[in-house]
């Protein structure tokens, strides 16, 4: 199985790819481990099979990957990012009154961006994942976000839309756990690759109209308008469903026994995506408002 989500889809682990103990990979056949699919659910880890009650991938019970380090990690990401932003938004100042609080913001988003987006590949790539540079990450982004958000904020004049992206944005990632957990909801390979080729469409698009828009040229797939409107609307419908295959490989790799940092790369891959939901929803927010 692999993940859409690229930060998922570089771990060996979360994709089923790590050497088991007693393959020929890991160079061992009298561990007793078996199949993958002989593993049973039960014990912290979520497996309790195998010889002598030993973690699939060689880790002691206390230092596995459990939902509660999975949950404590991305409150924290989350937290430095929500952090960072709120610090970046009041240092930019009020933008409405100061051209120089505009520049200051563009500068910041622009840096943010560009910076974030470096630590993102890294992450993504890393074989052993990094928790420095993943709260790097957060912190990088979230000056991002703030200066972003301060900009679409003064676009519109009402800066209770952060609020309100903000909370859909808690919305969405609640919904989509409750229909998860709620209707046990079980991701297909079908269903997985459908989400990845139609993101990986949806980036490649982007991408065009990206480097379009330097020669005039683009089709204004992100322009604050009716165009804009849809394709951001689209974004937050794949953001949810990467959001569905997010939580079926954390899950995958809880179940597994993978060992306890594997948590940073779940909480880094969550991350990610909450805050690319969030970056849409508020532009919904802003195209609809600056309509009326």
């Amino acid at each position: 199985m692999k993940s859409s989500n690229p930060v998922f889809a570089r771990s060996d682990e979360f994709n089923g790819r790590a050497a088991q103990p007693g393959s020929a990979q890991a160079g061992s056949a009298s561990t007793g481990y078996g199949d993958p699919s002989t593993w049973q659910v039960g014990q912290p880890g979520g497996y309790d099979g195998g010889a002598g009650g030993q973690a699939p991938y060689g880790t002691a019970v206390a230092d596995r990957m459990t939902i509660d380090s999975v949950v404590q990690k991305t409150a924290l990401t989350i937290g430095l990012t929500a952090v960072s932003a709120a610090v970046v938004w009041f240092l930019i100042g009020d933008i409405t009154v100061d051209d120089s609080a505009l520049m200051r913001a563009g500068a910041l988003a622009t840096g943010g961006a560009i910076i974030g987006f470096v630590l993102a590949m890294v992450n993504s790539f890393k074989k052993v994942i990094s928790p420095a540079l993943v709260l790097a990450y957060a912190i990088v982004e979230g000056v991002f976000v703030g200066a972003f958000s301060k900009i679409v904020a003064s676009w519109v004049g009402d800066s209770s839309i952060v609020a309100q992206a903000v909370l859909g944005t808690i919305a969405a990632f609640a919904g989509t756990l409750f229909v998860y957990k709620f209707f046990n909801i079980k991701v297909t390979d079908k269903f997985r690759r459908g989400v990845t080729a139609v993101l990986f469409g949806f980036v490649a698009v982007l991408l065009l109209n990206f480097v379009l828009s330097f020669f005039g040229a683009d089709f204004g797939l992100r322009d604050m308008s009716g165009l804009g409107l849809i394709v951001s609307v689209i974004a937050v419908v794949l953001g949810v469903l990467c959001l569905v295959l997010d939580f079926d490989f954390v899950e995958n790799g809880i179940r597994a026994g993978l060992p306890d940092r594997e948590s940073w790369r779940a909480a880094f891959g969550l991350t990610v995506t909450l805050i690319w939901l969030y970056l849409e929803i508020l532009r919904i927010l802003a195209i609809l408002r600056g309509d009326n």
